[in-house]
């Protein structure tokens, strides 16, 4: 969607446009697992659309996504470092202005991965199973 709606309104990209799209997938993987791994704690699903907005809000507003994370309260900051939306935003605005596969780069993609694998694995193990 983003690699999409990028084209559509002719936006500059310096870096890969396919980094971009991996970026895109692995946040998109990670907002599933952050998904699955909430659900585990829900009994209806009323419960998990409540839980939602107590994930996603926080991570929105501390990403850098509307105020530069260096700008931030150390605190918030701090905060900041540990979401995992804030290196998908730090990785995307890297390849937005830099053709280069810089080390910076490299860890957020790490990071990325690695908290959609934590997250997934959390998920399946607080899943609830249900045999008949």
């Amino acid at each position: 969607m983003v690699v999409a709606v990028t084209l559509w309104l002719g936006l500059s990209i310096t870096g890969s446009l396919w980094l971009l799209l991996v970026i895109a997938v692995l946040d998109a993987l990670l907002g599933t697992a952050l998904g699955l791994f909430v659900s585990a704690f829900a009994r209806t699903e009323f419960q998990v659309v409540q839980f939602m907005p107590a994930i996603v809000m926080p991570q929105i507003l501390l990403s850098g996504l509307f105020v530069a994370r260096d700008e931030m309260a150390r605190p918030l900051e701090l905060l900041s470092d540990v979401l995992p939306l804030s290196y998908a935003v730090d990785a995307t605005n890297d390849v937005t202005t830099s053709a280069e596969f810089t080390g910076a780069l490299t860890r957020d993609l790490l990071v990325i991965t690695g908290a959609a694998a934590l997250a997934l694995v959390l998920g399946a193990a607080t899943l609830r199973r249900q045999t008949r």
